[in-house]
């Protein structure tokens, strides 16, 4: 439910590269639409999450933590480094033999074909 949410957001204010969501946290890798702050995108995310959550489970109150741990990928390996790591914690967590078996995460096939400047339509002529 949670990785359906980031993947709806997805086009309407951010570019979604990869996000994996674990047990007891999620990664998210993104690229924020022009004016769309990464705050005002954390905070829909959260709590669009939170309430689907607490109706499906009938309880109340917060679910997230308030703060966001935020970087700025500053390059490709970064960026790779930073895939890795997402792709391989549900193995490393003992949660699966293959990540690829793990059912909480997402890469976006489209990614490398999106423009950012160009509110996520491709550079790619149709």
């Amino acid at each position: 439910m949670i990785l359906e949410q980031i993947k709806m957001f997805h086009a309407k204010s951010y570019i979604l590269i990869a996000a994996i969501v674990m047990p007891d946290h999620v990664h998210i890798l993104l690229t924020p639409y022009k004016g769309f702050p990464l705050s005002r995108i954390m905070k829909g995310l959260k709590g669009t999450t939170a309430r689907l959550l607490n109706i499906r489970r009938g309880t109340s109150g917060s679910f997230w933590q308030t703060e966001s741990y935020d970087r700025i990928i500053r390059d490709v390996d970064e960026l790779e480094e930073k895939l890795n790591y997402m792709y391989n914690n549900p193995l490393k967590r003992g949660l699966v033999d293959v990540p690829q078996n793990y059912l909480g995460w997402y890469f976006n096939p489209d990614y490398g074909k999106i423009n950012p400047d160009n509110n996520g339509r491709s550079d790619i002529p149709v």
